[in-house]
């Protein structure tokens, strides 16, 4: 069967909508159309009905209760919430002043994190941004150094975006516990692809996004403690006071729905597609490396999900490698930041060097990529990095054994 052009690789940024919870959805825009506000009438209790049974279905994914779970518009949205409303809730001074708590993250979380520390940052909060080792793996280590007396609130990513590298998420839950400090974790990545408990997990916040587990766009969830801490927040919008007062706003029931339909099918097919990725990214890194040289696979080995594979290719240009291989829709960082010509943060975090940093590929499969399309990235990756490396002179000086680190330039 002939492939459709462009090939899509780029499952990290977003996912197709499974047909399954497209047809899940599909009544609640004609038919079942109510308000989950109206309590007066069926179309109302039907929409209501349906938010309850979704909410069960993101908790059995999560490993929670109904009641812990809250419908955002996605993690972004749930990130900001759980950041920004532990912070004022649990702050140690008033608004306006210095020392008002202590935050721990890391350089290479998402923006969706970073920006909002930032944020507080400037409003009096101390932020320590802890730089991760080479492998890109944040240890319970490192955010014990990190840590203070003053500390209200650790945020640490449970897998990374770019690298798809796996956090020590458990013992970094159980420090925290230890510390008596709220431990949040934008999950994005990790749930739905790889097995969650947050009672096992010791988290006390935990964000997702329906679309990066094949769902629709524009919905997610804030998973909130109830118990062993009760985790309180301060909310960021007022209304209606729906989600238990945290989360104004007429609900999405479809997007919800979506949402729960996702993470049903997820909690069902999850291992079975983990074993299949596995597999093929394992395919897709040997038979690229095996036919480059000075290319690296960034991130720890080991540590990292199964479908998530980031490629730096040295001695060749980074556009010149995105145009190399436009029948591959992929990535060369992060979907937020990839309309910027600055490299990656988040590889840079680790050490890369800008030019590394500028030629790397983000390769992320999905449930329904097949070994013929990797197949076909493993012949157009390798095609199109050895006809860059054709024009380039500073790879002809790497094969005849020089040095270029020691090399002298001429400035004119």
């Amino acid at each position: 069967m002939a492939l459709k052009l462009p090939i899509y690789m780029d499952n990290a940024a977003t996912t197709p909508c499974d047909p399954r919870v497209v047809e899940a959805m599909l009544p609640y825009f004609t038919e079942m159309f109510g308000n989950a506000g109206s309590r007066n009438h069926s179309y109302g209790w039907a929409a209501e009905t349906a938010a309850d049974t979704a909410r069960g279905q993101v908790a059995k994914l999560l490993g929670c209760t109904d009641k812990e779970v809250l419908f955002t518009s996605g993690a972004t949205e749930s990130n900001n919430l759980a950041i920004k409303g532990v912070a004022y809730m649990y702050q140690k001074a008033p608004a306006g002043q210095s020392g008002r708590g202590h935050i721990v993250t890391c350089t290479i979380e998402h923006k969706a994190v970073l920006d909002p520390c930032k944020r507080l940052q400037k409003e009096g909060f101390d932020v320590t941004f802890i730089e991760p080792p080479a492998d890109g793996v944040v240890t319970a280590e490192m955010v014990k150094a990190a840590m203070r007396a003053d500390t209200i609130l650790v945020t640490i990513m449970w897998a990374n975006n770019e690298l798809g590298t796996i956090n020590q998420v458990r013992e970094i839950g159980a420090l925290c516990k230890e510390r008596g400090v709220i431990f949040h974790t934008d999950a994005t990545q990790w749930v739905g692809k790889m097995p969650t408990n947050v009672e096992q997990d010791n988290v006390d916040l935990l964000s997702l996004s329906a679309h990066k587990l094949f769902g629709p766009k524009g919905v997610g969830a804030l998973y909130v403690r109830r118990h062993r801490p009760r985790v309180r927040l301060q909310a960021l919008q007022e209304g209606g006071g729906q989600e238990r007062g945290f989360r104004s706003g007429t609900h999405n029931i479809t997007g919800i729905v979506g949402l729960g339909k996702a993470c049903e099918i997820a909690m069902a097919e999850m291992e079975r597609d983990a074993l299949r990725l596995a597999k093929l990214k394992s395919k897709l890194e040997a038979g690229v490396l095996a036919q480059l040289d000075s290319c690296v696979v960034n991130g720890n080995a080991e540590k990292r999900l199964p479908h998530i594979s980031n490629i730096s290719f040295g001695f060749v240009e980074g556009e010149g490698l995105m145009m190399a291989v436009k029948d591959i829709a992929c990535s060369s960082g992060s979907a937020c930041t990839s309309a910027s010509l600055e490299p990656s943060y988040v590889l840079k975090g680790i050490g890369v060097g800008d030019e590394l940093a500028h030629s790397s590929l983000r390769l992320s499969l999905g449930k329904w990529t097949t070994e013929a399309e990797v197949d076909f990235a493993i012949e157009q990756v390798v095609q199109g990095v050895k006809k860059l490396r054709v024009m380039s002179p500073l790879y002809d000086m790497h094969k005849e054994g020089i040095d270029l680190s020691s090399v002298q330039w001429a400035h004119h």
